[in-house]
C-alpha cells in the first residue's frame, strides 16, 4: 500500500514545526544536518531538542547563526535561487525547495506589484527560513516522498509585525500563497500559519481535508515556539499506509487554464502578448487557429499558470490584447518525477532532464540552453549536440 503523510494543523503550520514533526517521525537529525550543510548557510548551527507543549512531547527545530545580522535585510529571490540551485542536494530537494520559494516570490510580487525577479525576501530570506524549507524537503525525501494530505487550515485574528510594518492576520504573503485553499479565521490573537508553512503545504499537499482512511504506523509532533494556554502548539504528523489499491505512479498538482478567442488582434501584438504572459511566469502559452462567428479566422490564446498567478494573467490578457473577457478552468496535471543530470560528450558537459516513473527513467531530454551554449562554443550543429547528449544517456 502507498505511504501517506497527514499533517494535522490544529495549531497551524510553520517551517520549523514541519521539520520537527518529520524528525519526530524518524528522520535522523544527523542526516538532515548533513544535507543542510550542502547549502551554503554560513556558520549556522542546527538544534533538534525534545520539548513539550501542554504535555505533548515533540521535536523543536531551530537554527542559530551569530553572523546572520549581516543579512538582516534578507536576500533577493535570484540570490536564493543561486544558493539552492548551486548546492549539492538531491534533484528532488532542489526542485521542491526552489518551487516553494517560487510560490513565496510570486506572492510577494503580487502584493508589491513588482516583477518576480526583483522580489526581496526579508523574514523568509533569513538562514532559518532557508533551512526550514530545504530541511522539510530533505525530510520528506528521507520518508520516501509520501503523498501528503493537509488538514483544514485555521488562522488567528491578531496582528503581526513584519519588515513592511504592522499588518492584520493572516499575513499578506500567507493569504496570497493560500489562494484557492479554504481558510478559517478564528478568534485567537496570534499567527498560526507562517508564509513558509503555507508555501510548504501548498507545494506538497495533494488535498486539504480530514484524515483519509489509513493504517497508522507512526505519529510525530513538531514543536512551535509559542506556549499556548488553550492547546498544545504543535504540528501533528501521521504517517501510515492508505487504503488505495495502487501506488501513486505520478506526481500531480492543480493548475489554471485561462483562454480567450480573438479575431481582431494583429500578429505583432499577439506575439508581444505571448511574450508578456511568459515573462509573468506562465507555465505555457499556446496559439491555436479557430474559425469564429461571421466566418472570421481567429486565434485562441490558451495560458497555463499556477493558481497564484491567475489574476496577473487575466489582467495581462484584458490589457495586452483586444479581449473583452476570458474563460478560466482548473486542470489536474500529472507529471513524471524530474531530475537533472550532466553528461560528458565530445562537445563538453551537457545538462539533460530525466523523467522517472516509479524510479525508472522513461524520458530523457537535453536542456536546450546547455546545448545551444555548446553549439556556440564549438561551432558545431545544434542537432549533433542533441544527439550526442542523448547517446550519453541511453534509455533501456
Amino acid at each position: 500500500m502507498p505511504c501517506t503523510l497527514y499533517l494535522d494543523c490544529f495549531s497551524g503550520i510553520s517551517g520549523d514545526m514541519m521539520v520537527g514533526a518529520l524528525c519526530d517521525l524518524g528522520v535522523e537529525p544527523v542526516k538532515l544536518e548533513s544535507e543542510l550543510r550542502k547549502v551554503s548557510l554560513g556558520e549556522a548551527h542546527f538544534h533538534f531538542e525534545r520539548q513539550t507543549r501542554r504535555g505533548i512531547s515533540g521535536i523543536k527545530f531551530s537554527v542559530r547563526d551569530e553572523h546572520e545580522h549581516e543579512h538582516e535585510h534578507g536576500r533577493s529571490y535570484p540570490q536564493i535561487r543561486e544558493l539552492i540551485g548551486g548546492s549539492a542536494v538531491s534533484g528532488f530537494v532542489r526542485e521542491k525547495a526552489l518551487a516553494i520559494f517560487q510560490r513565496i516570490a510570486v506572492a510577494e510580487a503580487r502584493i508589491h506589484d513588482v516583477p518576480v525577479e526583483t522580489v526581496g525576501f526579508h523574514e523568509v530570506g533569513a538562514i532559518d527560513s532557508i533551512a526550514d524549507i530545504v530541511g522539510a524537503c530533505v525530510a520528506l525525501e528521507e520518508l520516501g516522498r509520501p503523498r501528503v494530505i493537509v488538514s483544514p487550515l485555521r488562522e488567528g485574528r491578531g496582528w503581526i509585525d513584519c519588515a513592511h510594518g504592522r499588518f492584520p492576520l493572516p499575513a499578506p504573503a500567507t493569504l496570497e500563497i493560500l489562494r484557492g485553499v479554504e481558510l478559517e479565521q478564528v478568534d485567537e490573537s496570534w499567527e498560526s500559519i507562517t508564509p513558509t508553512g503555507a508555501a510548504i503545504a501548498r507545494e506538497f499537499a495533494e488535498s486539504f481535508g480530514p484524515m483519509p482512511r489509513m493504517e497508522i504506523e507512526r505519529v510525530g509532533y513538531g514543536i512551535g515556539t509559542r506556549d499556548l494556554a488553550q492547546r498544545p502548539n504543535v504540528l501533528r504528523a501521521v504517517l501510515g499506509k492508505s487504503g488505495l489499491s495502487e501506488a501513486k505512479e505520478f506526481e500531480s498538482d492543480t493548475i489554471i487554464e485561462i483562454e480567450t478567442n480573438l479575431d481582431d488582434l494583429s500578429p505583432e501584438l499577439t506575439g508581444a502578448a505571448m511574450e508578456r504572459l511568459l515573462a509573468l511566469g506562465a507555465l505555457d502559452v499556446t496559439l491555436t487557429p479557430v474559425q469564429m462567428k461571421k466566418n472570421r479566422p481567429g486565434v485562441q490564446i490558451s495560458v497555463l499558470c499556477e493558481p497564484a498567478l491567475e489574476q496577473k494573467i487575466v489582467h495581462a490578457l484584458l490589457t495586452e490584447t483586444s479581449a473583452f473577457g476570458v474563460r478560466r478552468s482548473e486542470k489536474r496535471r500529472y507529471k513524471l518525477e524530474r531530475r537533472f543530470k550532466k553528461v560528458e560528450t565530445r562537445f563538453g558537459e551537457i545538462s539533460i532532464k530525466l523523467g522517472l516513473l516509479k524510479g525508472a527513467v522513461v524520458q530523457v531530454a537535453p536542456e536546450f540552453e546547455s546545448c545551444r551554449a555548446a553549439s556556440e562554443r564549438t561551432q558545431e550543429p545544434l542537432r549533433a549536440i542533441y544527439q550526442a547528449a542523448l547517446a550519453a544517456f541511453p534509455l533501456g
